[in-house]
């Protein structure tokens, strides 16, 4: 039978509820929290987390978190660890165990290893005085208020608090290991930030033989043919020295045929844009992308600290390479 309520007012509840318990757990950390991430710190192995059901969901989803910040962590299955891949565990690590009351059996029945293996055990819970809290080597206990399930049953404000707790823990970690965004890019290679912070000019440019080039003292005819066959929109102009002089665009064409009758004593020293904007080969790709837009190019030569181009780099590469959004 459906029941007709106000939508909305009951959305807006939840949010209240849990925003709630969040602002008290927030008000309630203690110095368990500060020593939990100094332990994490000096720890010479790794950050396991283990929980069972939603627990279990929250514990992966803080692992990742943790590891994209600089903090190598892995989710263990705790029914997994009780058939054999507690192996994995050494004394050197410490584990965060995630359990709403600390009574869950597939995570209590793994405490007696590792006790043995000698590995640190941190309790995560929102009960006090659980079997878990009882045998960790320290305990942090999140009071929520209640479950935002209209019968207090489903785990909602509790989860959210634990995966909140989790984002605290792996945040404050990163800033005190001075993690910054290229070590971000490094973790997120196929991602946009990824892309635009490790992807370079040389990784996209147009280099070698398909790179085009032409004397400044050609005939503007040899150009347009060198133009059509490598199909890049322009073609670099260089000086006796194989310096960067200007570049001929597809647009320096369409004007230079609006204007002249007839091409044939024109040289391509006599249409060229001289002085044309450049970019370096190890400058990231993403700087390209500005002087671009804002001149309304589409393509930059490449040149090296002697002014030689040593590539051509266009706009619909960089993204088609995914580094703008």
């Amino acid at each position: 039978m459906m029941v007709d309520i106000d939508i909305l007012e009951e959305a807006r509840k939840v949010f209240a509820i849990e925003i709630e318990s969040l602002l008290k757990v927030k008000d309630e950390l203690d110095e368990n929290f500060t020593v939990l991430v100094k332990e994490i710190l000096a720890c010479q192995g790794r950050v396991i987390l283990t929980g069972m059901g939603k627990s279990g969901h929250i514990a992966k989803k803080i692992a990742a978190t943790m590891s994209s910040l600089g903090t190598p962590a892995y989710f263990l299955h705790p029914a997994e660890g009780a058939h054999g891949d507690l192996g994995v565990i050494t004394k050197d690590d410490i584990i965060l165990a995630v359990s709403y009351s600390g009574e869950t059996d597939e995570i209590i029945q793994l405490i007696p290893s590792i006790k043995k293996i000698k590995a640190g055990l941190v309790s995560i819970t929102c009960r006090p005085n659980s079997t878990l809290e009882r045998h960790a080597d320290l305990s942090i206990h999140l009071d929520i208020i209640r479950e935002a399930c209209m019968h207090n049953l489903a785990p909602t404000t509790s989860s959210t608090a634990t995966l909140v707790f989790g984002d605290a823990l792996a945040i404050v970690l990163s800033k005190m290991i001075g993690f910054q965004p290229e070590n971000f890019a490094v973790f997120h290679p196929k991602g946009s930030l990824g892309k635009r912070l490790l992807t370079k000019v040389s990784d996209l440019m147009f280099k070698d033989e398909e790179n085009p080039i032409i004397d400044g003292d050609e005939v503007l005819k040899k150009a347009i043919i060198i133009m059509s066959e490598k199909g890049l929109g322009a073609i670099s102009v260089v000086d006796a020295d194989q310096k960067l002089v200007g570049i001929i665009t597809d647009g320096d064409l369409r004007r230079t045929i609006e204007k002249y009758d007839s091409l044939p004593n024109l040289k391509v020293c006599d249409i060229m844009t001289k002085n044309p904007i450049v970019i370096a080969p190890d400058a990231l790709a993403v700087e390209a992308i500005k002087p671009m837009q804002e001149r309304e190019i589409m393509v930059l030569p490449v040149v090296d600290k002697e002014q030689r181009p040593v590539g051509m780099i266009r706009l619909h590469d960089i993204i088609k390479a995914g580094i703008v959004e």
